[in-house]
């Protein structure tokens, strides 16, 4: 098998049935298979180091604290942040929110012109890259502005993976998919935490420590071109931009394999909607019927749903600080918390397509909002640890949930587009909310944080519970009719 394409070597495996047929109905036909399962598992691959560069955010910062950078004068322009009252660590995570944002808003729907898999491996190297000069600098000022540049690549690479995935899964395995997906995307919370506790307190060869922590998730453009050679592009995208040919060719190899894995011939398509071919893919289009109500619906929802997620997951070290706990003693135990990162997703691959997807996300914000305000209450280390799991198990819950969601509620010309700029509204209200947890913290402690949290957990029960669709099991060409 050509490992770029997917296309089937001449004269190998039998003849595959069904090639009159869309491409959604080819692919939702196919039968679970470890050639399938193979490209989701190398797409994860890659977002396993997109989600280390976000999470880096959180345990670098006493480090980063420790020798200076967040001083004033060090922040230059961003110094005007800390001079109203906001925290240095708040100009850093404002940073990486402000990069997260222009690069989902502004450039998202590149992925919608460029197809899925060279906006995937750019964007990586893009981050990768900005991510090592950052871990470079010695002001504040640079610190951030690098952050930023970073957070650009970051932003398109996010948007990105869930198009991709979505669209090459069956839709009965769409739920497992995400789930699986954000299981090693989130083996990297463990990696740097563990890191951050081992060598943020040091300074190996007479470098801070921060500085190895950040350049270590750069080695994901060593990798990027692996796994260019062995994941194919979106045959969906491909059908949709009329180049049919590219897509049956990409899609036959993959039948092709799917069938010698089966040892025997794959049943025939059934009829479902008409695959999209050609039409525009304007913006406006995310503000007509159906796709207003869920553009608005999916917007407040990532308004709300990032306060909580990095509410907490960036600022553990931090609020555990606030608590009274030595900054080294944090870092453990923030990377105890950590741990079970991985842990939601990987119960999710049992269940994730069993129950619909809107009820997920509905019962993690609940129980996200309910763990939250407990750990404010506590002191001790037992309770400290526990409860800060819980929250981090019902967050990670409610983000693969709605990273599959989100994906499947538009259409393929539109997807990368819609999904960019819905997520977009997460990234400009992490940055915000980044500032505004920042100044509760100094004036509220931990307990005004947890309240603020709750506050937009409940805005999530709302909007997703009361305006949500289905879409569990349905072919993404069902869901968008």
């Amino acid at each position: 098998m050509d490992g770029q394409s997917g296309i089937a070597e001449p004269g190998v495996g039998p003849l595959v049935q069904g090639r009159h047929a869309g491409i959604a109905a080819r692919l939702d036909r196919l039968p679970p298979s470890r050639h399938v399962w193979g490209i989701v598992l190398l797409i994860s691959a890659g977002a396993f180091f997109e989600f280390y560069e976000l999470f880096v955010t959180g345990y670098v910062a006493p480090g980063m604290a420790r020798e200076g950078l967040f001083g004033e004068a060090s922040l230059g322009g961003f110094g005007v942040l800390a001079s109203i009252g906001v925290t240095g660590f708040g100009t850093f995570v404002f940073a990486t929110f402000a990069g997260l944002f222009v690069g989902s808003a502004l450039f998202g729907a590149i992925a919608d012109r460029y197809g899925r898999r060279t906006v995937f491996t750019g964007s990586l190297i893009w981050y990768s890259v900005a991510g090592l000069v950052m871990a470079t600098r010695t002001t504040g000022f640079e610190v951030d502005l690098w952050r930023f540049v970073a957070g650009i690549g970051l932003g398109v690479e996010l948007v990105t993976v869930d198009t991709y995935v979505a669209e090459m899964i069956p839709a009965a395995e769409r739920g497992r998919a995400f789930a699986a997906n954000q299981v090693i995307a989130f083996l990297a919370v463990p990696v740097v935490a563990l890191l951050a506790w081992l060598l943020v307190p040091e300074a190996p060869f007479g470098i801070a420590g921060w500085r190895w922590v950040a350049a270590l998730g750069c080695l994901g453009a060593a990798v990027v071109w692996v796994i260019r050679l062995r994941v194919p592009e979106s045959p969906r995208w491909l059908e949709r931009v009329g180049r049919g040919g590219e897509a049956d060719r990409i899609m036959a190899g993959i039948e092709a394999a799917v069938q010698r894995e089966q040892g025997r011939a794959l049943p025939d398509p059934a009829a479902g909607p008409a695959a999209e071919v050609g039409g525009a893919m304007a913006f406006g289009e995310i503000w007509r019927r159906p796709y207003r109500r869920r553009t608005l619906m999916m917007s407040v929802f990532q308004i709300c749903q990032t306060i909580g997620f990095y509410g907490f997951a960036a600022w553990v070290p931090s609020l555990l600080i606030a608590k009274g706990i030595h900054v080294t003693q944090s870092l453990r135990y923030s990377f105890i918390i950590a741990v079970a990162n991985p842990i939601a997703p990987l119960v999710g691959l049992l269940v994730a397509d069993r129950i619909e997807r809107k009820w997920q996300i509905v019962a993690a914000a609940i129980s996200a909002a309910v763990f939250g305000l407990l750990f404010a209450q506590q002191t001790a280390a037992v309770p400290l640890i526990g409860l800060g799991i819980l929250v981090t198990l019902a967050n990670n819950w409610m983000s693969f949930a709605f990273h599959n969601y989100q994906a499947e509620l538009f259409p393929t010309r539109i997807r990368a587009r819609a999904v960019g700029f819905v997520y977009s509204w997460s990234r400009l209200s992490a940055a915000f909310a980044g500032l505004a947890i920042s100044a509760l913290l100094a004036r509220g402690g931990v307990v005004g944080v947890f309240l603020f949290i709750a506050a937009a957990m409940a805005v999530v029960v709302v909007s997703i519970g009361v305006f949500g669709p289905r879409s569990r099991g349905l072919a993404l060409e069902e869901i968008a009719h």
